[in-house]
């Protein structure tokens, strides 16, 4: 499989309103613009960090291509207020954090990790506003009027770090799917450290008072009880074709297929090969001495697959003609599954997509298998 999924090692959200509140096992991440009684805009933003150690073997070992991309992917719970434009910006963080043990408005509340004020714990480590690491400038910003001084810190140098934003409208999909490849390549390399992605309302957004403007976008944190936590998604072309298996391609629409290598059940650190093994419904009468069904048949090289939650019917890897094209070898067609990148304890189904004489089947058969903890 070319698409490798990994998950973050902590995430939290500042709360400008709270300046000295964690949110570390919080099930949200928030960011907003919101109006107190009276009047004052209060500001929310989220970090997350994945392991450097994972993103280094990933790119060192697993990926079997030039040919890569990185995601930043962040699935939407609730979406208020976005009556106009609404811009997102994500920047690396330039300071090391704690992730803490809090929930939002605990009583009493916890302070033992990363806040709008402090970096670990309340009174331990404050945000800086501006300095630079290795040539690497860095900066922070927040309104004196409305809260104390803190709400993180982030890369910024001009030329060196990637401006990374994303839009959304009224009725445009909120979720997340950013490419950051050239910010993961700066941890990667040892250029900037990684202290994980900071995600924030653009600067003439946050800390406006005007109350027709009030955005609130929270997503899944890593600590929720659904399929969503925040993913860093590796997708890299490991497409290859046997040479024979042009000959051997079915032409007809009327065809039946197999999941061949599924046992059902996979533990969380395998990689499994699933093989499709495809005939002819009705093969084309010939004088032959063999089996028609001993021959190896083939999908056109148009093929392709992909991965549905069978509890939600959501599309955990949705099919793509770079990232998920189904290979073909001596034996037949196939394609890898990294079960890492899938959440254990679930069902998943695979489809099959693909394009014969000019038409698009998908192929849904009821291919299941569950990844399990281990």
């Amino acid at each position: 499989m070319a698409v490798y999924k990994i998950f973050p090692i902590k995430d939290a959200t500042l709360y400008s309103t709270y300046p000295t509140m964690n949110t570390g096992l919080d099930a949200i991440l928030e960011s907003s613009n919101i109006l107190a009684e009276n009047g004052d805009p209060g500001v929310s933003r989220y970090l997350v960090e994945y392991d450097t150690t994972e993103i280094q073997d990933i790119i060192n070992n697993k990926i079997s291509s030039s040919i890569y991309n990185i995601y930043l992917r962040n699935y939407i719970t609730t979406a208020q207020g976005v009556n106009t434009d609404v811009k997102l910006e994500i920047f690396p963080t330039a300071q090391s954090w704690n992730n803490g043990t809090g929930y939002y408005l605990d009583d009493p509340k916890t302070i033992d990790g990363i806040s709008w004020e402090n970096t670990n714990s309340s009174g331990s480590g404050t945000w800086s506003m501006n300095g630079s690491v290795g040539g690497y400038g860095y900066t922070g910003s927040y309104n004196s009027t409305y809260t104390t001084q803190g709400g993180g810190s982030w890369f910024t140098s001009s030329g060196l770090v990637p401006t990374i934003t994303e839009s959304f409208g009224l009725r445009s999909e909120k979720d997340l799917e950013l490419e950051v490849k050239d910010l993961v390549n700066l941890w990667y390399s040892g250029s900037i450290p990684n202290y994980g992605f900071l995600v924030k309302l653009s600067g003439s957004a946050e800390f406006n008072s005007d109350e027709n403007y009030q955005p609130i976008l929270k997503y899944y944190s890593i600590d929720t009880n659904t399929i969503y936590p925040p993913q860093l998604e590796f997708r890299w072309r490991d497409y290859s074709l046997y040479s024979a298996a042009t000959a051997s391609i079915v032409d007809t629409k009327q065809i039946k297929l197999s999941l061949d290598d599924n046992p059902g059940e996979f533990q969380s650190s395998s990689v499994n090969r699933f093989y499709v093994n495809v005939s002819p419904l009705y093969p084309t009468r010939t004088y032959q001495t063999s089996s028609l069904f001993t021959n190896t048949n083939y999908l056109p090289t148009s093929s392709y697959y992909a991965i549905k939650d069978l509890s939600t019917n959501e599309f955990v890897i949705n099919f793509d003609t770079q990232y998920t094209q189904i290979s073909s070898d001596v034996r037949g067609n196939y394609f890898d599954v990294y079960m890492s990148g899938l959440e254990p304890e679930r069902y998943y189904k695979v489809l099959i997509k693909t394009e014969i004489n000019g038409s698009t089947l998908i192929l849904d058969d009821d291919y299941y298998f569950k990844v399990i903890n281990g």
